[in-house]
């Protein structure tokens, strides 16, 4: 890993952090988001860390897996890291569905946190 760009690095970790938390606990997200954050979550706008977690919190299912199939990073003009995630998840007994998600991250007191959050099922209708 040593190879990439340290935005790649940063950009990475996150990611995994990000998914083992959402897997394992997705109460402990919080630590991730500050007040300023905002999600937007199948086209349901949030703001505000308390507001993030109680949505995060409250998605009906009791057991989810994320696999990730790609993941791409992109440092911005002003010091921040754009992630776009491209996976698949499982929620309880659903059938397997694909996903996209969008970061964007910020160094702040020397701890990168997320302020953007874009989510979205890979839906789609043919009728």
């Amino acid at each position: 890993m040593g190879d990439k760009p340290i935005w790649e690095q940063i950009g990475s970790s996150f990611i995994q952090h990000y998914y083992q938390l959402f897997d394992a606990d997705r109460t402990q997200l919080g630590a991730i988001y500050i007040d300023a954050s905002c999600l937007t979550w199948e086209g349901q706008q949030f703001q505000g860390k308390a507001a993030i977690v109680e949505k995060l919190s409250s998605l009906p299912f009791q057991k989810i897996q994320h696999s990730i199939t790609a993941q791409d990073h992109q440092p911005t003009p002003d010091s921040c890291i754009l992630s776009m995630v491209v996976g698949q998840l499982k929620a309880d007994e659903d059938p397997i569905m694909g996903f996209h998600q969008i970061f964007l991250l910020k160094n702040i007191n020397d701890a990168w946190v997320c302020t953007n959050d874009m989510f979205r099922l890979a839906l789609h209708n043919f009728g």
